[in-house]
């Protein structure tokens, strides 16, 4: 072949790769989870309504601000706190005000349509703002404290409305609606899995920058196997981050690695600790060997640390002098990224 030909030949290629490169459909921003920058881990804090505390504590001010939200109730404050932080948002959707309360609604009236008003809502609103939100939808569902476990703290099962069976309906629906899309697309998707098509008026719903976290704990409360994490695992399409519980008063190392093998790396998610402390005691070496632990770590890449909602409340720093000092060092590390663009 003449070197005319050879230049021919790959002009050509080289315009049918443009071509295709032009004409292929762009992946969507929807499908993100929105990771930090390679090499980063997000830092962030959990619940209260002020970060100076921790921020001075730790010297470093959080990327993402997780706020805990009951099904229905008010949770524009999330947005104002974590704006005025200049940190994303982390919405922990709960059907109750906490462990220990009853909830507004089951997974099952979730997954037959019943709570589709406030997933519309979801989506109009994180599409309005635009900007990444996380979704930690229903954490530690293997918890028996919360109202959505198949289970209560005696070892009873609840109805089939909190079966793992329903809970997976009840996620996959919330998922599929508040990223958005074409309606019937969505409902084609809801029919293939025997569940209602979603109930709006409206033929398309706004993409929304969301990404959801699966968070059970390692183990189930009680240890049962009903309430080992992988009874609740809605499916890989429908999960964009993995993460879970961690706290120094129960530093359960020996389920944690197996947890994030079959979890984080088996199904190829980031994984993130959802919520974090110190918790009655001053314990710098648990701070030590976390820290050590994500450090070894390569998918972990969000840190939730949970100051909790008063401001002498239990986790808080203040009283841990010698664990905040590891952890600001620790922090201190420009691999752990904070404010948000």
């Amino acid at each position: 072949m003449t070197d005319f030909n050879r230049l021919r030949t790959g002009l050509v290629a080289a315009s049918v790769l443009l071509l295709c490169l032009v004409l292929a459909p762009a992946q969507p921003a929807f499908a993100a989870v929105y990771a930090p920058p390679k090499g980063k881990i997000w830092h962030g804090v959990t619940a209260g309504e002020e970060v100076r505390d921790f921020t001075a504590r730790t010297g470093k001010a959080p990327a993402v601000w997780q706020t805990f939200v009951r099904w229905g109730a008010f949770y524009e404050h999330a947005f104002a706190r974590a704006r005025s932080a200049q940190a994303r948002v982390m919405l922990h959707v709960s059907t109750s005000e906490g462990q220990g309360s009853p909830g507004v609604i089951s997974p099952g009236q979730i997954a037959r349509g019943g709570g589709d008003s406030y997933l519309l809502e979801l989506n109009r609103r994180i599409a309005e703002h635009g900007r990444p939100v996380y979704i930690r939808f229903m954490g530690e569902m293997n918890n028996c404290n919360n109202a959505y476990a198949a289970y209560d703290c005696n070892g009873r099962r609840r109805s089939a409305d909190f079966s793992a069976v329903r809970f997976k309906q009840a996620w996959r629906r919330s998922h599929l609606i508040v990223r958005g899309g074409d309606v019937a697309t969505l409902n084609a998707r809801l029919r293939r899995m025997r569940l209602a098509p979603v109930r709006t008026g409206e033929t398309s719903l706004p993409r929304a920058p969301v990404a959801f976290m699966w968070a059970p704990m390692t183990g189930g409360s009680p240890m049962i196997s009903a309430l080992a994490p992988q009874v609740y695992w809605p499916g890989r399409r429908y999960v964009d981050w993995v993460g879970t519980s961690f706290y120094s008063r129960f530093p359960n190392f020996h389920h944690l690695e197996p947890y994030y093998q079959r979890f984080a790396v088996k199904q190829r998610k980031p994984f993130a600790f959802a919520e974090w402390a110190m918790w009655g005691s001053d314990n710098p070496d648990f701070a030590r060997r976390l820290f050590g632990w994500i450090n070894t770590h390569p998918r972990v890449k969000m840190l939730q640390y949970n100051q909790g909602a008063l401001p002498s409340g239990p986790f808080r720093l203040r009283h841990y002098p010698r664990s905040a000092r590891v952890i600001a060092g620790a922090l201190g590390s420009a691999r752990f990224a904070g404010r948000t663009p």
